[in-house]
């Protein structure tokens, strides 16, 4: 937030610069020659400006009049720079109501749902957050793609969120209809396409990677979210196996202290991940997989478990070791096998501002208000230029 506060860019209002007319009001007419006719005052709220003056302008092929407002000044009653301020305030942090008093305090009135108002149009105005509609001409080796999901008038929304995870940039955010693999493969491969991605990143979901395989793009799998779940699962196991009257590693000639070293070298292999350690992972499978499926209505024996998670791994290790073989020109690891860019994003440019609130009350305020600020976070070191989507 420091960095927002430091670099960032009001709207200005000045009240003797203006820009020439460049086309008539009249959407019909296509005049380009214009008289000013008169100089009229009009009434403003700002905190610098009680008035100001407004031009009066005549088209000369309509004969059509229209006003043209000095900079950082509409047909509106506030400038520009209080409808920056608002959404500055909500950015940081503080309620629709709370903005309204802050301004208040400060000489300017503006109501809360006029601060509502304004970050809408904020949001509505932010461009290359969308779908259809990313970043002109940004192009980008890898994308990473997750979901997260908010509450809006009693429902859960997915909302998916596609980084470019060598920089943490937000390149789309937009609602999907649900989280099968035909819905997210019709998410992420225009955009791929678009930016030239060749490889995805993602958690472990598996409809993540039929979307990946669907849209012919390589996939690195989070190693975090696979170590820790692995992690998990062999603690499960272990106990497992240690519990007395365990049959089914008998019936495959498997003595419990063979099924716990197993268990402990997945573990090794997990946290050293390396691509030619795929073979040993597949040995480890090959062991258990004589184990018999579950019956109809029963539990999966401690053999068929171990059997499931050698072969989900087995399977797993070209996704999951993917990041130590894609190197750059110098031989350099190009990404760090984690989906933490996607995690941030989430987390920062979503859920922080959500958490404050009791959920949403419209579905496009969800795009509108995230896209708005994962727009500030994307500019946080650049400069924040509110001036650009202030209408």
């Amino acid at each position: 937030m420091d960095n927002m506060r430091l670099k960032l860019i009001l709207p200005e209002v000045k009240a003797d610069s203006f820009s020439k007319p460049q086309r008539c009001a009249n959407g019909s007419c296509e005049g380009k020659h214009f008289q000013q006719r008169q100089v009229v005052k009009k009434a403003l709220r700002d905190g610098g400006y009680k008035e100001v003056a407004a031009r009066r302008y005549g088209c000369l092929r309509c004969g059509r009049t229209f006003r043209v407002y000095p900079q950082g000044v509409s047909g509106a009653q506030v400038s520009q720079r209080v409808k920056g301020m608002a959404v500055m305030l909500y950015l940081l942090g503080l309620s629709y109501g709370a903005v309204e008093l802050m301004l208040g305090a400060l000489g300017v009135f503006f109501s809360k749902t006029s601060v509502y108002r304004a970050v809408q149009a904020a949001g509505e105005g932010v461009e290359g957050m969308k779908r259809s509609q990313i970043m002109k001409g940004y192009q980008t080796k890898a994308i990473g793609a997750d979901l997260t999901y908010v509450k809006c008038k009693g429902k859960w929304l997915p909302i998916g969120v596609i980084v470019d995870p060598l920089n943490g940039l937000v390149l789309s955010i937009d609602q999907l209809s649900g989280e099968d693999a035909q819905t997210l493969q019709e998410w992420i491969e225009p955009i791929a396409d678009i930016v030239g991605a060749q490889v995805l990143v993602t958690d472990d979901a598996d409809a993540l990677k039929q979307a990946a395989d669907q849209s012919g793009l390589d996939q690195q799998v989070c190693k975090s979210h696979v170590v820790r779940n692995t992690k998990e699962i062999i603690l499960s196991l272990t106990q497992a196996v240690e519990t007395p009257g365990e049959a089914s590693l008998a019936q495959l000639e498997i003595e419990p202290v063979q099924a716990l070293a197993d268990l402990r070298r997945l573990e090794e292999l997990i946290h050293s991940r390396q691509p030619n350690e795929q073979t040993q992972v597949q040995a480890l499978y090959e062991r258990y997989a004589q184990a018999a499926p579950p019956k109809k209505g029963k539990s999966a024996s401690v053999a068929y478990r171990m059997r499931n998670l050698f072969l989900d791994r087995w399977n797993l290790w070209p996704r999951l070791t993917f990041y130590r073989t894609w190197n750059d020109k110098d031989g350099q690891p190009i990404l760090d096998g984690t989906n933490n860019a996607d995690e941030r994003a989430i987390g920062w440019w979503v859920k922080e501002r959500y958490r404050s609130m009791r959920g949403y009350k419209r579905e496009l305020s969800v795009l509108n208000v995230s896209r708005l600020i994962a727009f500030c976070g994307n500019r946080l070191s650049m400069g924040l230029d509110l001036a650009s989507i202030i209408a």
